[in-house]
């Protein structure tokens, strides 16, 4: 397989490309922020000098993880980027969350220089990326798929292949459509429990054994009610996917009233300086449109 190729080294792919290495693979990696790239020299990768010098590096699979669809596409297409030194039979896995009809146009292009692409993009946030617990959503061919499949389980718990190219990222929109949404109800929820005098925390544990119970629950109303919103997953990031989800959505005439109402909801967030919150803060969000606070007893 020869080293693996790493672009994008951010809150996601610093801890991916660790646990690729705790693997036991070698990583040559490219990041424009150089104390990203320095964290992962200490681990033992090489350092590249651009998306083209890995590509030239690296053995069959490049890896990217970036944050939209404009920084894959200068990776892939820009200067010094993949064309300009990838080769015949590797294979370019995109795991960041991108609008579908670009990794089917990029997979075309890289296509035309005889290198295959997958979509995989994840979910689960830093903490699963740091635990190597991610779920993997993957698009591509079959047997490419197969090419990679041990490698993307060393960074998950699950691995699928959706279907054909593009189809792993619009399953992670429909994994950010329902996340949303849910947090969201999840906020509101507990603001009507709170304003209607009963202790928010008593109907969390008498429901999070039934049919409202979700990991959503489990993981985002203890943070509400201790008023805990370090990222995890970056109010700005989801604002980023729900853009794709109603990009998307209006390309294919899907209405999608609930993620719009929800991406509102972000962007007011934002709009307040919190965009660097857990998208958990919808929780602020309802705390100050109900006049509540979710962290008193």
């Amino acid at each position: 397989m020869g080293k693996i190729g790493f672009i994008g080294l951010g809150i996601m792919g610093v801890p991916m490309a660790k646990n690729l290495i705790a693997a036991g693979y070698s990583l040559v990696v490219f990041d424009i922020v150089n104390e990203a790239v320095e964290k992962l020299e200490a681990a033992g990768a090489e350092r590249g000098s651009s998306p083209a010098d890995v590509a030239s590096k690296a053995g069959d699979i490049i890896i990217t993880m970036l944050p939209n669809s404009p920084q894959v596409t200068e990776v892939v297409l820009g200067a010094n980027g993949l064309m300009d030194g990838c080769r015949s039979g590797q294979v370019v896995v995109d795991m960041s969350s991108i609008a579908p009809l670009i990794s089917r146009g990029l997979g075309e292009a890289l296509a035309g220089r005889g290198v295959e692409m997958i979509d995989a993009p994840v979910s689960g946030g830093q903490e699963k990326a740091e635990k190597g617990t991610l779920a993997i959503m993957a698009g591509g061919k079959p047997e490419t798929f197969e090419r990679v499949k041990d490698v993307l389980a060393k960074m998950g718990a699950s691995v699928s292949l959706v279907g054909e190219l593009g189809a792993g990222q619009i399953t992670k929109l429909v994994n950010q459509m329902i996340v949303g949404v849910n947090i969201a109800v999840i906020a509101e929820g507990m603001s009507l429990a709170k304003k209607s005098g009963v202790d928010p925390r008593k109907v969390y544990e008498a429901i999070r054994k039934g049919l409202a119970g979700s990991q959503c629950l489990e993981d985002k109303a203890p943070r509400m009610f201790e008023g805990r919103y370090d990222p995890g997953f970056r109010v700005a990031l989801h604002i980023k996917d729900y853009w794709n989800v109603l990009e998307t959505s209006r390309s294919v005439g899907s209405a999608a009233p609930l993620s719009a109402q929800v991406a509102e909801m972000m962007i007011a967030l934002a709009g307040e300086g919190r965009d660097t919150l857990d998208h958990g803060a919808l929780g602020l969000y309802y705390e100050k449109l109900n006049g509540v606070n979710l962290k008193e007893i």
